[in-house]
């Protein structure tokens, strides 16, 4: 419970700093400077190092890469279904294929499933979003807007991203059966648990409501594909076809129904790929996914 209180009134607190006029309008860049590049890899190093390898880790790393492939798949049908522009196809398929898996999902599975639950979620996050935006999406993003891709600017932006690195130093820690000791390991978890007032602030003061704009239709596709059909199709294939039944694979299902990640959004307003959708994409996905999550936490008790 003291989770979910403190997710609601940290994201109401960033939406009243909105309004306040003598509130720095970019605070929240500083502020997702401090999760990523601080509060994400030390939460790395906190957990990896204690996860016990099999091949059941697959389903939650791969998760990501299903959900931006088929976004690819469905958003390039309906684009030449409906004649829509490149850009459109292309900011439908980075911000519908994306999940908010760290800012907004590891508070809510820290609070649904506490810290079990957050070792699933790391792993969904680090070697499976994460990795997703920084090659898969940087490919659509730079297709869809400019032309080539630069093979070398991809690789650059994925070795040296700090949460990835310490993702890499944590999986040979893990390897290596080491882990750092009590002190270290105390400083690590009460850093990384910054992240939950943190993120939600971030969110609250990035939430936007355009209520004149000419995207609704295209919002309604993005957010259907994000919040309904992705954790569909995780279901089908995990619970159903492939019969997985445990709580990490509840976990992975929460996080396959979160909102719209942010970062994705930020990656699609940066390359020219619709930002008024971008935005609203996170500005009402956010909102609402705090319905879907609970009819989504309901189905997932039956697993």
């Amino acid at each position: 419970m003291y989770n979910f209180i403190i997710i609601f009134v940290f994201l109401l607190l960033g939406i009243i700093l909105q309004k306040v006029k003598r509130f720095p309008t970019n605070s929240h860049k500083g502020i997702n400077n401090i999760v990523i590049y601080i509060c994400l890899p030390a939460l790395a190093l906190y957990y990896i190092p204690k996860i016990e390898w099999s091949n059941e880790l697959l389903y939650p790393i791969s998760m990501a890469w299903i959900g931006f492939i088929v976004s690819y798949l469905f958003f390039n049908l309906l684009g030449r279904r409906f004649g829509w522009s490149k850009k459109l196809t292309g900011c439908l398929i980075i911000t519908a294929g994306l999940g908010n898996t760290s800012f907004l999902g590891f508070p809510i599975i820290q609070a649904l499933y506490g810290e079990e639950g957050m070792k699933t979620a790391i792993l969904v996050d680090q070697p499976g979003s994460f990795v997703v935006l920084s090659t898969l999406g940087i490919l659509v993003a730079t297709l869809y807007s400019t032309g080539s891709p630069n093979g070398f600017h991809i690789a650059k932006k994925i070795l040296f991203f700090p949460p990835f690195i310490a993702f890499l130093g944590a999986c040979v820690m893990n390897v290596l059966n080491f882990d750092f000791h009590e002190y270290i390991q105390y400083f690590l978890q009460k850093v990384g648990s910054a992240m939950t007032p943190l993120a939600m602030l971030s969110v609250g003061l990035q939430l936007r409501f355009d209520k004149r704009s000419q995207h609704w239709k295209f919002l309604g596709f993005g957010l259907l594909y994000k919040l309904v059909l992705t954790p569909a199709l995780i279901y089908l294939l995990y619970v159903v076809i492939l019969d997985q039944h445990s709580t990490a694979m509840q976990v992975v299902l929460m996080e396959a129904a979160m909102a719209p990640m942010i970062t994705a959004s930020i990656l699609a307003s940066t390359h020219g790929l619709k930002p008024r959708l971008s935005s609203m994409m996170i500005g009402f996905g956010i909102p609402l996914s705090f319905i879907t999550l609970v009819f989504w936490y309901f189905i997932v008790q039956f697993i």
